[in-house]
């Protein structure tokens, strides 16, 4: 078993809390910020289960297990 630290991100839409996992492109919802954090969290763990049922996980492993990964805010203007 692999265990791996992964970022979500959670806004609100709606009357609904999006969370997104950047680094999979994992998406789900909640009623709550909870509720989307534990939604997403059992998508991405389907996800990677999937990933080792079709023999992908190496394919996303690397920047996954990496020690060396950083999260920072980006700024940019849109036009």
């Amino acid at each position: 078993m692999t265990h791996v630290t992964l970022t979500a991100a959670i806004w609100r839409e709606d009357n609904a809390y999006v969370s997104l996992c950047p680094e999979l492109g994992v998406a789900s919802c909640g009623d709550t910020p909870d509720e989307a954090l534990r939604m997403l969290k059992e998508a991405v763990e389907l996800f990677l289960e999937n990933a080792r049922r079709l023999g992908t996980w190496d394919d996303i492993r690397a920047p996954l297990e990496s020690p060396q990964r950083f999260t920072a805010p980006l700024e940019v203007t849109v036009p």
